[in-house]
């Protein structure tokens, strides 16, 4: 990436972190297959079970972790392996859950994207997230009304795992790149194993493939360094949203509980596309609230499920901030946002 850019995309990725990169490159001098029965082999099972027991003390997790490449990966194990002859899924869930959940049952949501936990759908699986990667909406407790319906929960939490405390979830997804370790490792994490149908293969026969163990032990190290920026990312944020509201725009889901690294917006009567673009020729990487498809902005299905209209839904744009992000790096944004105003 030039110098010169300005990144505001964290939530589609995060920079690998100088820890990370060091745990990785340490790891890498110990090639060996874990599964493998020699001594090479048996001492790369031990760091792989080591990096296991890391991540569930990092993430307090109490159960079972299952190494995947990724939160697409791990959600796709558990959404279609679980125990469920029924499922249903949120209106708002990444394309990773919605693409697997096309003919389930849909979970409305209201203006501000959240669940009514007491509207739940029958079923035995639900797929709700607990941060939406568009919006920051962070979803409500929903573990009770759940199980008091004798169902199991799978949280999409690729944009909440190392910033927030977990949700009281029964299987949980999270991705290693959200959080400054490499594209390409993640997990799911399983209440216990007795919730999804073995495939045979490595992880305790849940998952197929050679663990990817240096990756695995950069994603315990990243779990490892902490939130504790998300404090000044709060600050740093609601400074740029009052300016955003200043020059007469909109935060989608203001009404709501929201992650501080994400926030989408709307100019009235502008694109996200002419946003886009202007941002981009500054040097400026941010993002729109809609997948691009065919060369064509396509109006996002999460905007749309909260009952805005595709002219409005075609008008968000998303900006997430990072470790890094300062204040004049939002501050360029705005130079951008305003010159569009005018």
């Amino acid at each position: 990436m030039p110098k010169s850019t300005i990144y505001l995309d964290h939530a589609a990725t995060t920079p690998i972190l100088p820890q990370v990169r060091e745990a990785i490159g340490e790891a890498m001098r110990e090639w060996a297959n874990p599964s493998s029965q020699h001594g090479s082999g048996r001492g790369a099972r031990a760091q792989l079970e080591a990096a296991r027991e890391r991540v569930k003390q990092a993430l307090n997790w109490p159960g079972e972790v299952i190494f995947t490449g990724g939160a697409t990966e791990a959600l796709a194990i558990g959404y279609t392996r679980a125990q469920a002859l029924r499922r249903a899924a949120s209106g708002v869930e990444h394309p990773a859950v919605a693409r697997l959940a096309q003919g389930d049952a849909v979970i409305a949501v209201d203006r501000m994207g959240r669940v009514d936990p007491g509207a739940l759908p029958p079923a035995d699986l639900i797929a709700v997230q607990q941060v939406n990667n568009e919006t920051g909406v962070i979803q409500p407790a929903l573990g009770e009304a759940i199980r008091t319906r004798g169902a199991v929960w799978l949280a999409d939490c690729a944009q909440g795992a190392g910033k927030l405390p977990l949700p009281d979830a029964d299987m949980i997804a999270i991705a290693g790149h959200k959080i400054g370790a490499p594209p390409g490792v993640g997990a799911l994490l399983v209440r216990n194993f007795g919730l999804i149908q073995p495939s045979g293969g490595q992880e305790r026969g849940y998952r197929a493939g050679t663990e990817n163990l240096p990756y695995i032990i950069g994603l315990a190290t990243a779990l490892e360094v902490g939130p504790s920026w998300l404090l000044s990312a709060a600050v740093l944020r609601g400074w740029f949203e009052d300016e955003i509201r200043a020059m007469g725009g909109e935060v989608i889901g203001e009404g709501a509980e929201r992650i501080a690294t994400i926030g989408a917006y709307r100019l009235p009567g502008v694109n996200a596309t002419t946003v886009l673009i202007r941002a981009d020729m500054a040097g400026i990487a941010i993002s729109a609230g809609s997948a691009c498809s065919s060369g064509s902005l396509k109006p996002s299905p999460v905007i749309l499920a909260m009952g805005r209209s595709e002219e409005e839904a075609r008008e968000v744009f998303r900006v997430s901030i990072g470790r890094e992000t300062t204040r004049d790096d939002l501050a360029a944004l705005l130079k951008v946002l305003r010159g569009i105003r005018r």
